[in-house]
């Protein structure tokens, strides 16, 4: 039994370690949706927003926890070396001293002090919950910044597969002309020229290839960055740029232009509320403040040694603080006026900013519009650019068309399908811009 176990347990560390390589070095195949939910939730900007607003929230707990009572609990030991010296005059032109006071004087005893009235500090509360806004929406802003990049690098590993596809697809053409003519030159009826001409015709495809490869790998990386993954993971996108062509004309039709959800608007409102804030908080400096405090305490004197002859007697008391400051020199004032100037300066800031987003807005629209027509049209192409090609096939066959003629209709095929690929790319790029500038992803709410 004590060897069974063991060749069990062996078994299952040897399985648990080829599932341990299988992960990292294992294909993993993701959507364009499983990619966005795998970089909001791992993406270590992200963090460290969710890190910043809870930050903030505790800073908020802070000065909230001014309002609440501060109890103070202390204690002081005392040795008088020499104990103080009062004279009375006895009236007959003498005076006598009195010696005041014991060797050991203990105090102890708590205090507390409650704030009362204090319009400053209800102000800075205040304050400090447009700070939490402002921190949530930068958050939301990088969460959407972060889904504009993970969608552009994404289409951008599309549009380099399916180049990559499309040439490959040509270079595999045209090694099958090289065939057609090394055994048409073996027979005779081909010239080497002919030959040497069909290999030049694949040799010049290839570093296209190796360049759509490498740029595959490097957006590959891009994407594994951005989504926070082992860069030893491989990724393979489930999607095609023809995956996405389906839905994109409902998808314009029901597009909102509206800035109202636009992440820097919105910050600029939350900066301009802050800095209102900021005035009433110097203005409230103007106001008394009012609280409360209150002591207990105990007494005690003796002489000789400090840890005998203990007499402890208890005090208590409690009153009202009134604080009114009058005078400090107009630096309120001027701090008043500061904060005033930037909140004008931020309210024009704004009105700049909402006429340079509405240009942004009409350009994507502009665009999306122009790839829209692009896709239509090069959509076409492909199809007259497919029908050539064929045409021109059956030509060579019988011997009606020449291979410089076979050539161009076969390079004005991949033309026309990298252009196709290209406008879909365009179309989504702009799509995604324009929802970074509206900032009404769903992802980033």
């Amino acid at each position: 039994m004590r060897r069974f176990t063991l060749i069990a347990t062996a078994i299952a560390a040897l399985t648990v370690t080829m599932h341990a390589q299988d992960y990292y070095t294992g294909m993993l195949r993701l959507s364009l949706d499983d990619c966005l939910r795998v970089a909001l939730n791992d993406n270590p900007t992200v963090k460290v927003d969710s890190m910043e607003i809870e930050r903030v929230n505790y800073a908020l707990k802070e000065v909230k926890g001014q309002l609440l009572p501060e109890v103070t609990a202390s204690g002081q030991y005392t040795r008088n070396l020499a104990l103080q010296t009062m004279y009375m005059d006895t009236g007959d032109g003498n005076s006598v001293g009195i010696k005041m006071g014991r060797d050991n004087t203990y105090t102890a005893g708590f205090s507390a002090t409650l704030p009362l009235v204090v319009p400053q500090l209800w102000r800075t509360i205040k304050l400090n919950e447009n700070q939490i806004l402002q921190n949530i929406e930068a958050a939301r802003a990088n969460k959407i910044s972060l889904v504009n990049q993970v969608k552009n690098t994404y289409y951008a590993m599309l549009l380099a597969a399916d180049s990559r596809r499309v040439i490959e697809q040509n270079h595999a053409t045209a090694l099958e002309h090289a065939a057609i003519y090394k055994k048409q030159h073996e027979l005779g009826t081909a010239s080497e020229y002919d030959v040497l001409r069909a290999n030049v015709a694949v040799t010049n495809l290839e570093p296209s290839i190796l360049e759509a490869e490498n740029t595959e790998r490097l957006l590959e990386l891009q994407l594994k960055v951005l989504m926070g993954m082992d860069s030893r993971i491989d990724i393979e996108p489930t999607q095609t740029l023809d995956d996405f062509k389906a839905s994109m004309y409902d998808r314009t039709l029901s597009t909102d232009t509206s800035l109202v959800n636009n992440t820097t608007l919105k910050t600029l409102d939350l900066q301009t509320d802050y800095l209102n804030k900021v005035v009433a908080v110097q203005k409230a400096a103007w106001l008394p403040t009012v609280s409360a405090n209150g002591n207990l305490m105990w007494h005690s004197m003796g002489n000789g040694n400090p840890l005998d002859n203990f007499m402890w007697n208890r005090s208590s008391s409690i009153g009202l603080t009134i604080a009114w400051p009058v005078f400090q020199g107009f630096r309120r004032n001027n701090r008043i006026k500061q904060a005033e100037i930037q909140a004008r300066e931020m309210t024009w800031q704004r009105e700049n900013t909402e006429r340079s987003l509405h240009m942004q807005v009409q350009s994507q629209v502009d665009n999306i519009h122009k790839s829209i027509k692009q896709v239509e049209s090069n959509a076409g192409g492909v199809a007259q650019a497919q029908k050539a090609s064929d045409i021109m096939q059956q030509s060579f066959k019988v011997g009606a068309a020449s291979f410089i003629q076979l050539r161009d209709t076969d390079d004005a095929l991949m033309n026309a399908r990298l252009s196709y690929y290209q406008a879909i790319y365009n179309y989504l790029v702009a799509e995604s811009d324009l929802e970074k500038v509206l900032g009404n992803s769903p992802y980033a709410n």
